[in-house]
């Protein structure tokens, strides 16, 4: 059994790593990056996982993590997960407005996990799809964004969602929320997988360069045993992100375990990274001018969105503790 990329989403890998390095530019855009935005909206991304009938690319849910992991290992300036996420909710709900407006760039979408949650992208939203317990709600943002709140991460704006008080329409019940918070999950899991990877990349180009005593650091047992671990992090950040990813597109069984395994060990293993990432790179790893900062913070982030460790520990608790009561293997 092959387990690697397809040639075709190693295509998909290769054109999104150029477009994004040559238009990423997260430094400057303060939250949002109007050019890049539009080519990606001409590219198609935004409707990866839609059928070419209704105006998508008709791919699924892997291809969409190739994607989301060059978005994070650029620290695109995009609201594009939270877009995508919104996008595929209303598909399902059948909002075929909505759905025309986002994929057109008429209106842009942002997703919570609960009312009145701090919420990615909200300042900029048109139209808000928000988890109320068992149920999905539509909300129209349109007139009334939320204002733009201080945060670490300054390449994603923030605003506070009404917790009461708004006009919200019902589009989903309890399937349509375990969707969107297993999507949601896997989503940020794949960006924190980017940014690592990146981050990774950048502790091994610096250690090959800086000298201590006459000698690269990374000729130091100290240094490449971190380097080491950090490697072991992302293989077991990506080996979890694209099962958790294949197995939500294939509406496997398993999915939702496999999303909350996906963001319990991507959040626990970004932590391990970007922190062995500043010991590597020591002083100039603190610094505003290096960037290591930039995926630090959105790691962060990423985080605790839609859920962190801990609660998907004890989510995967409760799932798994339903195959032994029921007399199913948990393996």
């Amino acid at each position: 059994m092959n387990f690697d990329l397809s040639d075709d989403q190693l295509a998909l890998r290769g054109a999104a790593r150029g477009l994004l390095a040559d238009l990423a530019h997260p430094r400057e855009a303060d939250g949002f990056d109007g050019a890049l935005w539009k080519a990606m909206l001409d590219q198609g991304w935004l409707g990866v996982e839609l059928p070419e009938a209704d105006g998508g690319l008709g791919m699924g849910t892997v291809e969409a993590a190739v994607l989301l992991e060059e978005l994070g290992r650029h620290v695109a300036p995009v609201p594009y997960l939270q877009s995508a996420l919104a996008l595929g909710a209303l598909h399902r709900a059948g909002q075929t407005a909505w759905v025309e407006r986002l994929l057109a760039g008429d209106a842009v979408g942002t997703v919570a996990a609960k009312p009145g949650a701090l919420t990615i992208a909200a300042p900029l939203a048109d139209v808000a799809v928000v988890i109320d317990g068992d149920a999905v709600l539509l909300v129209d943002l349109t007139g009334a964004r939320p204002r733009r709140e201080p945060a670490m991460d300054l390449t994603r704006p923030l605003g506070w969602l009404a917790a009461s008080g708004i006009d919200a329409e019902r589009i989903g019940g309890e399937e349509h929320a375990r969707t969107l918070f297993d999507r949601a999950a896997a989503g940020h899991a794949a960006e924190m997988l980017g940014a690592a990877d990146r981050v990774l990349t950048m502790a091994v180009d610096y250690a090959k360069e800086r000298e201590q005593f006459g000698q690269p650091i990374g000729s130091f047992q100290a240094v490449k045993h971190r380097c080491a671990d950090m490697l072991v992090d992302v293989e077991g950040m990506r080996s979890a992100v694209y099962y958790a990813a294949w197995s939500i597109g294939a509406d496997h069984p398993d999915a939702s375990i496999a999303a909350s395994t996906a963001k319990v060990w991507c959040s626990d293993a970004a932590k391990r990274v970007m922190a062995s990432a500043l010991q590597v790179h020591g002083g100039i790893g603190f610094t505003w001018e290096h960037d290591l900062h930039l995926y630090l913070k959105r790691s962060q982030l990423d985080q605790v969105s839609f859920g962190d460790a801990a609660y998907h520990r004890d989510r995967l608790a409760g799932l798994l503790r339903q195959r032994v009561e029921r007399g199913e293997s948990v393996v």
